[in-house]
């Protein structure tokens, strides 16, 4: 099981601990150069701007690049706490297969990003007057170059933390999957709070970055691995910040479009979390064959007899 793989390494809890301590140091050192850019652009009159204001400051892709460095850095703490404290090769921390399978990475890429491709090519012909089309060769294939590289970094950060490092590390500590589950998905979501997008349309947007979260958690404890995971979160990211920006977003790319409406959000924000969430896990669980839902999502995760660590 990928939860009780981590007995085979050093799990005990403050080990887990002090590896948190340890990412989040990384993540405050891999901001430290957006703050430096900032000041140097905007002196000391930015004590009294709001974040967007500041961001503003620099270009565009200058921006993103330096968001998405501190995400960078946040991964190399999550390795290296693994590798330091734990003893535990990444290969333990992805799957509990032999090797990575990278077909199932691309297979879920491939099927969010045909799937924002679709949604987002419709709404621009169903409603042309909400998108302006912002292609600019040069600054869009610069930003497609540091998105393609950077990206990645940005979500396999997020999966390798909390459903790799944390689901394991909460899973061996209370015995079970459904706490961890349910606390990495409900935490994941939380960070989202204070993205530009929740002043914008309101706390109910909460809903559907938790229950991004439970997606997530669910294909890694029903794959046993965070292959699906990582392939899904950095297509969904990755086509949407390629496709299409606006104001109001987290990131703000030089990208094909610019969506310049007044949205809102109500109760349609269930809509991806109870009908277009399940119609994903229901085509990877009948491609990879997934079965005995009830424990693998709520099962006991037990201190095997014999430990072995893997190859």
């Amino acid at each position: 099981m990928f939860i009780q793989q981590a007995f085979k390494y050093q799990n005990d809890f403050w080990r887990y601990i002090i590896g948190v301590a340890i990412v989040l140091v990384f993540i405050i050192a891999g901001q430290l150069p957006l703050a430096l850019a900032i000041f140097l652009e905007g002196g000391f009159e930015i004590a009294g701007m709001e974040q967007d204001e500041m961001l503003q400051l620099l270009d565009s892709n200058l921006n993103l690049f330096l968001i998405l460095l501190s995400f960078a850095f946040g991964l190399a703490g999550v390795f290296l706490a693994a590798k330091v404290l734990h003893n535990q090769p990444i290969i333990a921390l992805t799957t509990t297969r032999k090797k990575i399978d990278w077909g199932r990475f691309f297979f879920a890429f491939g099927l969010v990003a045909l799937f924002s491709v679709v949604v987002t090519v419709g709404d621009y012909f169903a409603n042309p007057d909400d998108y302006f089309f912002n292609f600019k060769p040069g600054p869009f294939f610069i930003m497609l170059f540091i998105a393609i590289i950077m990206i990645p970094l940005q979500t396999s950060f997020e999966e390798y933390f909390f459903r790799g490092y944390l689901m394991q590390g909460v899973g061996t500590l209370v015995g079970n999957k459904w706490v961890p589950l349910i606390l990495t998905s409900v935490v994941f979501g939380g960070l989202h709070f204070f993205n530009p997008e929740v002043t914008k349309l309101g706390n109910i947007i909460m809903i559907y970055y938790i229950g991004t979260g439970f997606m997530l958690g669910i294909m890694t404890l029903m794959d046993e691995g965070l292959e699906l995971a990582l392939g899904f979160h950095a297509g969904n990211n990755l086509i949407t910040a390629v496709l299409v920006t606006a104001d109001w977003t987290a990131f703000q790319t030089n990208s094909l479009l610019k969506d310049i409406s007044d949205p809102s959000m109500g109760w349609d924000v269930l809509i991806p979390v109870l009908i277009v969430y399940p119609v994903f896990l229901f085509i990877m669980s009948k491609k990879y064959g997934w079965s005995n839902w009830k424990d693998k999502l709520f099962g006991k995760v037990e201190k095997p007899e014999v430990l072995k660590p893997s190859e």
